[in-house]
């Protein structure tokens, strides 16, 4: 299932919060998922906590963060690992009205194996096409994506895995989460460098990426690495700002952005003001 948008990447309707997990506290994330949603009075929003395990079936904790960080009252939980459920018009009854739907972590592969090509799945897309958000952090960040990167059941040390198909409301993508907290900056450039018609996303921690058809940006407190072919290519050498946006001083296969800035998915370029800081080999 997808949606047939003539965008790229990003969805023609709606929008994509993708946040690179521990989002805690950070006003800037909550406040732009409380906006996109409606507003905290309007918002009917959808928890989804299967990516956490069985054990979330009934736990509401979840439930209650997002009220508490949000002031949104009216917030379901849905959760399932069953394929027949989740096919079912009673299991989807709370998307039909969402205009919010948030997935919390856990492992993806939970995900993928309770809600890929099911009536629950088409609901979520529902709720883009009615300009709602969908919203998501750490495994709730990489199911959006298209390939599923950290997908195998092994463990998320297994980059390639036994779960490999994301949700793809972000077309033509892999998406990493916790890229700085855990020293996984590199580990998307082989996919890219395998893969060109990818765009690799790799999310720090408390910091999200808002899509909108082509149009990234950047909300949150720390990076966001961009993992595109041609910068990968032309890592080491000199290149001009009107190379497809890649600076001229980028010596790395990659480059962060921070809090403000934007990203054409379409064209492969930065499109905000200001500098993205370059990625280099060193510790960051």
């Amino acid at each position: 299932m997808q949606n047939n948008s003539p965008t790229r990447h990003g969805p023609e309707k709606g929008t994509l919060l993708i946040i690179g997990g521990n989002v805690g506290s950070t006003a800037s994330v909550w406040n732009k998922f409380t906006e996109l949603a409606g507003g905290r009075d309007k918002a009917r929003i959808v928890v989804v906590t299967t990516g956490a395990g069985d054990s979330a079936l009934y736990d509401q904790k979840d439930v209650e963060t997002v009220k508490k960080q949000t002031g949104i009252k009216n917030v379901t939980l849905l959760h399932t690992n069953d394929l027949k459920e989740a096919n079912s018009e009673k299991f989807i009854a709370p998307l039909k009205q969402a205009t919010g739907v948030y997935f919390v972590g856990g492992r993806q592969w939970h995900i993928a194996n309770s809600y890929l090509n099911t009536l629950t799945q088409q609901a979520f897309w529902d709720v883009l096409n009615r300009g709602g958000v969908i919203a998501g952090s750490s495994a709730g960040a990489t199911i959006q994506g298209s390939f599923l990167w950290r997908g195998d059941t092994r463990g998320a040390q297994v980059l390639i895995g036994d779960h490999t198909q994301g949700f793809g409301f972000l077309k033509n993508s892999v998406i990493d989460q916790h890229v700085l907290k855990r020293n996984r900056q590199f580990d998307l450039i082989e996919i890219i460098k395998q893969s060109p018609n990818l765009i690799g996303i790799g999310l720090d921690e408390a910091t999200a990426i808002m899509v909108h058809s082509d149009t990234l940006e950047v909300v949150g407190k720390s990076y966001v690495g961009i993992y595109d072919y041609d910068t990968i290519n032309n890592s080491g050498k000199r290149v001009t700002p009107g190379n497809r946006g890649i600076f001229a001083t980028n010596d790395g296969p990659f480059f962060f952005l921070s809090e403000g800035q934007k990203y054409d998915l379409k064209n492969r370029k930065v499109i905000a003001t200001g500098r993205p800081r370059a990625a280099v080999d060193d510790d960051n």
